[in-house]
């Protein structure tokens, strides 16, 4: 982890007694996709109306061109709006993923993501659940090793900036300054099960 090269040398490596876990950049990413997943189309593109609506939404200039970098023609864009024919199983999966990534662009585009996260000021409450130990040794645990909780401030427009970026050493950095705040055992916390934002 960037910034934190000895944070598990307790217990050596990671991983290395059956820890089981991941980064906490790579949870915060994670969760960052979950909380953009979860503010989309919820109807599925196999219902009509999860169809629909996704089209209705790359209905412009960037969405047409989303389709296109998918492999969706113009000439076939027409052959559905006009009820020639109806998007194949693989399409359907085309469509879904040209939605995705304009919503995704949008959103940070728009700063609503920053926004959102960063509630005018007041931050957003951060749970932080351990890593896995039911497989380690008995004399290889990290004691008192709990789910935390915490309200996250001042980091939100990095993070997301970092994230759109697909900068996960920066994504790390900023894992380093949310865990410093836990206590004199943030170490402890380097790796972890996985984090939900309140968000």
């Amino acid at each position: 982890m960037a910034g934190s090269p000895d944070l598990w040398s307790r217990w050596g490596e990671f991983g290395r007694f059956n820890t089981r876990g991941m980064k906490g950049g790579e949870a915060l990413i994670l969760e960052l996709n979950r909380i953009v997943y979860s503010s989309g189309i919820s109807s599925p593109v196999t219902s009509k109306r999860g169809l629909n609506a996704r089209l209705r939404y790359l209905d412009s200039p960037a969405g047409r061109a989303a389709l296109k970098d998918q492999g969706v023609t113009a000439r076939t864009i027409r052959s559905w709006t006009k009820g020639k024919s109806t998007p194949t199983a693989a399409n359907r999966e085309r469509i879904d993923s040209a939605y995705w990534i304009r919503r995704r662009e949008n959103l940070i585009r728009s700063g609503w993501l920053k926004r959102h996260l960063d509630n005018d000021g007041r931050g957003r409450r951060m749970e932080i659940y351990p890593v896995d130990q039911s497989h380690v040794p008995a004399e290889r645990l990290r004691p008192n090793l709990q789910q935390r909780s915490i309200t996250v401030r001042y980091i939100w427009g990095d993070l997301v900036d970092a994230w759109a970026a697909q900068d996960a050493d920066t994504v790390d950095e900023i894992w380093d300054d949310v865990i410093s705040d836990l206590d004199s055992d943030y170490n402890a916390y380097a790796h972890v099960s996985s984090v939900g934002i309140g968000a």
